[in-house]
């Protein structure tokens, strides 16, 4: 189980590396890292031992749960390529020059 409860992140890439890794994972619900897991992982209150400590149980105790978490995060780090992002950065960069005159 991978465990990430930071309070400010501008991207999560250790959590998209622990989907590709294959590894569930307790995360923030706060800053970016609900939009990083897209639900593949559990989303916890970073300021909440209490929370934290559920998250991790839970991991550990449900077989089901963590395999639900693990296959969900390999899909979402298979999204999250820098290819899609040069893609989808170039498409905004396009749309903002267009509209310039």
């Amino acid at each position: 189980v991978f465990v990430f409860p930071s309070l400010y992140e501008g991207f999560g890439i250790p959590v998209a590396e622990a989907f590709a890794s294959g590894v569930p994972v307790v995360t923030a619900n706060t800053s970016s890292l609900p939009e990083v897991s897209c639900g593949a992982a559990l989303e916890v209150d970073p300021l909440s031992v209490d929370a934290i400590r559920d998250g991790m149980s839970a991991l550990a105790r449900d077989e089901r749960l963590r395999e639900t978490c693990i296959a969900a995060g390999r899909r979402r780090a298979a999204e999250l390529t820098w290819e899609r992002t040069a893609r989808e950065t170039a498409a905004v960069y396009r749309r903002v020059l267009d509209g310039r005159n």
